[in-house]
């Protein structure tokens, strides 16, 4: 369908535990709110946009255990198509280690696990599909060859494909080159450009770096300081609304997720900022990643006020 979203990424159980502050090397702290629920960016993001309504297709792998059964399940309670979420023999399921201190930061330690399983070779029955697909959405904890390797494809068919550049890592300017729009928030765009973004001159002076490099449309985030948008010569700051966070684990992707979704609808960029927004500004006033995610009518309603 002409309006389809694809999301390639990663699937991760998470361990969350809420903690005072976070530790020092040789320190045991108590914490309280353990959860463990679903995430991963890739599947954050599917989640995200399936909750905005959107018509997606996860393409992901997930280990041939409990636990990556039951997120297939959840998935598809949400609406999402996972007839491309590989089961992988003798993998188990992504982890992370996630720690929330009282001031809503978050420390995250990885392990890949069935992740590293969506390979080049994996993805490629798949890409002629994409023909008839919008957009393609993407981040980076999976294999970045897989990555560039979609884009390229997405790219030669027409899709719109946007890249969550997270987490933070180098990119080649032949994947750059056939991305038509970044998000990356302060760090990522530190990274990627050698610019050091602070504040929106900083993050200006970042996004030209990315145009340069081939990308269209540059959006960066800068957490209670908005979104910068970057786009065609013309640069728009985009405030945030002003919430008390409790937990900003899934922030990044419930925008990402909520800004394809409401691109693929045909809506202009500052209303799928705005949507988008909005919709992250919710997922910070709760715990966890999936769990937090917002659905549309309440999204809706939130940008009204």
């Amino acid at each position: 369908m002409a309006n389809t979203l694809w999301v390639l990424g990663s699937v991760n159980a998470d361990h969350m535990l809420q903690v005072p502050y976070f530790p020092k090397p040789g320190e045991t702290l108590t914490g309280d709110h353990y959860q463990l629920t679903g995430g991963g960016k890739g599947a954050n993001q599917a989640v995200a946009a399936a909750r905005l309504k959107g018509n997606v297709a996860f393409v992901a792998c997930v280990g041939d255990d409990a636990v990556g059964h039951q997120f297939c399940q959840d998935f598809h309670a949400d609406g999402i198509d996972t007839k491309r979420v590989a089961v992988i023999k003798n993998a188990p399921t992504g982890t992370a280690l996630i720690l929330v201190n009282n001031e809503g930061e978050n420390c995250i330690a990885l392990n890949s696990g069935a992740n590293t399983e969506l390979t080049p070779s994996r993805i490629m029955p798949w890409l002629a599909e994409l023909k008839a697909v919008h957009t393609l959405l993407m981040q980076l904890e999976t294999p970045l060859d897989t990555v560039t390797l979609a884009a390229k494809s997405a790219r030669d068919k027409g899709v719109n494909v946007i890249l969550n550049p997270a987490p933070a890592q180098p990119l080649s300017d032949e994947l750059l080159s056939v991305v038509d729009i970044i998000t990356p928030n302060e760090t990522e765009a530190s990274l990627l450009t050698g610019v050091t973004v602070s504040d929106i001159d900083s993050a200006k002076k970042a996004a030209e770096v990315l145009h340069s490099k081939g990308v269209a449309k540059v959006l960066i985030t800068l957490g209670k300081a908005g979104v910068l948008l970057s786009d065609a010569g013309e640069q728009h700051h985009f405030p945030g609304f002003e919430v008390e966070a409790i937990d900003t684990t899934a922030a990044g992707d419930t925008f990402n997720g909520a800004l394809a979704v409401a691109l693929t609808e045909g809506q202009s960029m500052p209303e799928a900022i705005h949507l988008a927004q909005a919709a992250a500004a919710i997922s910070v006033t709760r715990l966890g990643a999936q769990s937090a995610i917002p659905k549309r009518a309440e999204v809706e309603l939130y940008c009204k006020q």
